[in-house]
């Protein structure tokens, strides 16, 4: 019935379609934001992380007494621990200026130095007053520049120079990422009684993680834990702490309500510009049964269907961005998709619901009335 009626058939297709859409897409760019905020955390690649025991996330930095690294080291669980400094500061390049993110690693090992390098090599940090810089930082602070190595910035009125140019995940605020060794960033930061604001190990091998970091609470009064949990520690703060998952629950919310009643609405007018049919089908012997399964497989079609359109231009929308700068590295993970079925199926199914009760009031009579 429902594909000799095109109109209605297209309008259910494409209200589904809208709703898949709107539910994917939203949801991948909310997860990807939130993923960003753990940027620091997945590139210095670390299994174990010590700080202060008030940090609640990764940019909440609050510096540790001199010694601790030591302390870390000493722990018969640990194979190795380095000092890690993250603080903010101010790029100068001519008239151009952008707060930065500035990491100060290690002076020996460079322990947390960025792995994917497009021009220069982290070991080239050893030279005087040498900073490796993200490609997109250096593209914001050298505008319409090929990337090249030798480029000078000022860092807290001191001259730093370009060594090296890498590529880093995309951090939640765009800010330029800076390395440098402890050394040089003590001074580009500005100098504090203490420096370090993280300490980074790896456990021994056959030494769970968990243990590790037990082992480690208890000796130096540090807050320790696993990458993985540091991370999500970090998700929870933005979840819970500002206004995206409400703006971003609004918008899926009102697409999933709209979904609903759109769908419920135009099958519901279908069924009662059907009604004599249903009633003749009633009359000559169709059970209620019979009817229930008739709209459930036209429901079934115009779900499916508009479920693969929107979850195909949606995962178009990210394979169209995926170079773009302000959207780099958001995805639309698998249970994005599972989620976004879920979700459509649901509509489907209380859209079939009411069509069914609708069918189930109706008396075979109906078709001998003029």
């Amino acid at each position: 019935m429902l594909l000799g009626d095109s109109f209605k058939f297209f309008a259910l297709v494409f209200t589904i379609a809208s709703v898949a859409f709107l539910i994917s897409q939203q949801v991948g760019i909310f997860t990807g934001l939130m993923v960003r905020t753990t940027s620091q955390i997945r590139d210095v690649g670390a299994s174990i992380w010590a700080m202060d025991p008030s940090v609640q996330y990764v940019d909440e930095l609050r510096t540790l007494p001199d010694g601790v690294v030591d302390r870390v080291r000493s722990i018969s669980s640990i194979a190795s621990a380095h000092g890690l400094h993250k603080g903010f500061t101010r790029a100068i390049a001519g008239s151009n200026f952008r707060q930065s993110i500035i990491m100060g690693l290690d002076d020996h090992t460079l322990a947390g130095a960025p792995k994917w390098m497009l021009l220069g090599s982290a070991q080239d940090l050893n030279q005087p007053d040498a900073i490796i810089i993200d490609d997109r930082g250096y593209e914001s602070l050298f505008p319409g520049q090929e990337l090249r190595l030798g480029d000078s910035l000022e860092l807290n009125e001191r001259r730093a120079t370009i060594v090296g140019i890498c590529r880093v995940s995309p951090p939640f605020a765009t800010f330029p990422v800076l390395y440098a060794r402890q050394q040089n960033a003590r001074n580009f930061v500005g100098r504090e009684r203490n420096f370090l604001t993280f300490v980074i190990a790896e456990p021994r091998e056959g030494v769970p993680i968990a243990k590790a970091c037990a082992d480690i609470e208890r000796a130096t009064g540090l807050r320790a834990m696993g990458w993985r949990e540091f991370a999500w520690k970090t998700v929870w703060f933005y979840v819970n702490n500002t206004g995206i998952p409400v703006n971003f629950a609004i918008t899926i919310t009102g697409a999933s309500v709209v979904g609903v009643v759109i769908t419920a609405q135009t099958f519901l007018v279908f069924i009662i510009e059907n009604t004599r049919n249903f009633a003749a089908m009633k009359a000559m012997g169709a059970g209620q049964w019979l009817l229930t399964k008739m709209i459930g497989a036209q429901v079934l079609l115009v779900g499916t269907l508009g479920l693969g359109i929107g979850l195909g231009v949606s995962a178009l929308f990210f394979w169209s961005t995926k170079d773009t700068p302000k959207l780099r590295d958001f995805q639309l993970y698998m249970e994005i998709l599972a989620g976004t079925s879920l979700a459509v199926i649901g509509i489907s199914l209380l859209a079939a619901y009411l069509g069914a009760r609708h069918t189930n009031a109706i008396q075979p009579a109906v078709v001998f009335r003029g």
